[in-house]
């Protein structure tokens, strides 16, 4: 009888853990802290500072995750309508909405402090920015159009910056480069998918694709077009001399690569090719992001 209820205790904490690793998004939150781990290490001159570019991706990781949880108590009635969505632990009851703010509160303090001490006011000013846009502009812009992919691809944009300015202090040419670089990469992430979620965003009234048809050649072209500004901002850490040649190189391969899966999109327009388009942009910036690190000049 004791051995029945230790385990039901233990299947008790492991649910809810699983709950709030799902509130959380933690590989999302991962991401995003890899990315201003990514900006702090490309911005150190000689010794990186370990201890400090430990709490920043900490700091990133709670901050992206308390976003994450606020932007599903926003929405957590739209995504009940989703079947990508209806299976999260606020639709589904396993936790409350007043848990999911405490965790939010608790995760996004806690993110908020260790910025705050350990790195400068910049980087923690920046960091509360991304956090508000995200949370509270861009989620509720969803529902009114694709401004909302604008909007959101600041804060999905300023890991990296914020990586820069916990080195320096200072927002600066080759900041705003690194920032420009993922800024742009948000389009065709965020456009594909919403292609290839568009039935389920209707369902919610969610409207993200470009063109107001929705999967139209329009909104295919703009996601190619947007592809392709990535070919040339790829070489401009090269021009500023943060990198080298040979991530230059790698950044034009994939870009090039990146845009080739556009143009299938737009002949045929298929779920399955904007499914590579969103696989293909998981790949591009994580390898284009480790070239630079490994080449840096």
């Amino acid at each position: 009888m004791q051995v029945t209820r230790e385990i039901n205790i233990y299947q008790v904490w492991y649910d809810k853990l699983k709950s709030y690793t799902a509130l959380l998004k933690v590989r999302l939150s991962l991401l995003v802290a890899f990315s201003s781990g990514f900006g702090f290490a490309l911005a150190s001159v000689g010794q990186i500072d370990w201890v400090q570019l430990v709490i920043l991706f900490i700091g990133g990781f709670f901050l992206s995750g308390a976003s994450s949880a606020v932007n599903q108590i926003i929405e957590q009635d739209y995504d009940r309508l989703m079947s990508r969505t209806k299976n999260r632990p606020l639709p589904e009851g396993r936790i409350t909405t007043a848990e999911a703010v405490r965790v939010a509160l608790v995760v996004g303090s806690a993110g908020m402090f260790l910025l705050a001490q350990f790195t400068n006011p910049l980087t923690t000013g920046l960091a509360f920015l991304s956090f508000v846009l995200y949370s509270f502009v861009y989620t509720p812009l969803k529902r009114v159009g694709p401004i909302a992919v604008l909007v959101g691809a600041v804060p999905g944009a300023l890991p990296p910056l914020l990586g820069w300015t916990a080195v320096t202090g200072a927002i600066t040419h080759e900041a705003l480069v690194i920032f420009a670089i993922q800024f742009i990469w948000q389009f065709p992430h965020f456009w594909a998918i919403a292609w290839v979620a568009d039935a389920d965003y209707r369902k919610a009234g969610f409207k993200l694709l470009p063109s107001k048809g929705g999967q139209t050649v329009q909104s295919a072209v703009q996601i190619m077009t947007y592809t392709l500004f990535l070919i040339p901002l790829g070489l401009l850490p090269l021009k500023f001399g943060i990198t080298g040649v040979d991530s230059a190189i790698v950044a034009t391969v994939c870009g090039v690569l990146f845009l080739g899966q556009t143009f299938r999109l737009m002949v045929d327009g298929s779920r399955k090719k904007a499914l590579h388009i969103m696989f293909g942009s998981f790949i591009y910036l994580p390898v284009v992001q480790v070239a630079y690190l490994l080449d840096k000049v």
